[in-house]
């Protein structure tokens, strides 16, 4: 179902209220750092309720929240990297692991801003062409297929602190992916880290460390958009209500993620992903999905 526009901004979710956006936010966090794309959810799980689509500004203002939990969850690793870095810096020791970890960081977020930049009005405005069933789950289809592939034909023996620039560079490029609604910013950027011979935990970590800026980016630069579209008082409480219930569900996925890869692989993401995206496929073309 359409939802509504301001001044070319998607604010569907406004019409949805304050229950039903919280259910969306529980969706949203969960899926929003799981390697199985908030978009594609925030696509299926309305469609199949018959609500609004809340629209690509609701997914990317649900950043800062995906930023909190990251930060949270990693803060021990955000305190080591800032702290470590500052110090280095001061001692002019410009070869320092926390340093130089910092900079690939820097590195990794170029692609994106970058391609984000250019891309930004094709992919916030109404019913864009990129948010269509079957986009989605075509993304949602090969991302399950190369990240099949990580799997198989990688060997998981690295650790982030053998990553070099290069690594960095590689998953910075692949996380410009993740600006295709059902690819996953998550899916694509862990793909990359597995691909290129990570520990599973490891890979995860390294994606979500270098993804910081990226993921403030995207969350700030939304909420300015809205704020520039003259968004309501109500439509700020409602947005508030869905920030913080996908912040503890963010936060909640990020930790069953880390055990699922720690115990076992990134298979059961493989099959879900694959099947999240025929059941959008096959919906999409019987006209049960809209």
């Amino acid at each position: 179902m359409a939802g509504q526009c301001t001044q070319a901004i998607d604010t569907g979710f406004v019409s949805l209220g304050y229950a039903k956006v919280a259910f969306l936010g529980v969706v949203q966090g969960f899926s929003e750092l799981m390697p199985i794309s908030s978009t594609a959810h925030m696509r299926a799980v309305p469609a199949v309720l018959g609500w609004h689509d809340p629209g690509s500004a609701f997914s990317a203002a649900m950043q800062m929240a995906a930023l909190v939990a990251v930060i949270s969850y990693f803060w021990s690793d955000v305190r080591q990297l800032v702290g470590g870095s500052v110090s280095a810096i001061s001692r002019r020791q410009y070869n320092d692991p926390q340093l130089l970890m910092l900079v690939k960081i820097a590195l990794a977020t170029v692609p994106i801003l970058v391609a984000g930049a250019l891309l930004s009005r094709l992919l916030n405005q109404c019913n864009s062409p990129l948010r269509t069933l079957p986009v989605i789950g075509w993304a949602c289809v090969i991302m399950g297929v190369l990240l099949a592939l990580a799997e198989l034909l990688a060997r998981h023996r690295r650790t982030m602190a053998q990553s070099s620039l290069l690594d960095a560079l590689i998953v910075g490029v692949a996380q410009v992916g993740a600006l295709l609604p059902g690819v996953s910013r998550s899916g694509s950027t862990l793909t990359a880290a597995l691909a290129l011979g990570f520990k599973r935990e490891e890979a995860a970590r390294f994606s979500f460390l270098l993804g910081l800026p990226a993921i403030a980016a995207a969350g700030l630069k939304e909420i300015w958009e809205l704020h520039r579209a003259h968004l309501d008082a109500h439509g700020w409480s409602i947005l508030a209500v869905g920030l913080i219930v996908a912040s503890i569900s963010a936060f909640v996925a990020i930790w069953a993620l880390m055990r699922v890869l720690e115990r076992y692989s990134a298979w059961p993401f493989v099959l879900y992903r694959i099947a999240l995206g025929v059941f959008l496929l096959v919906g999409s073309a019987r006209g049960l999905l809209v």
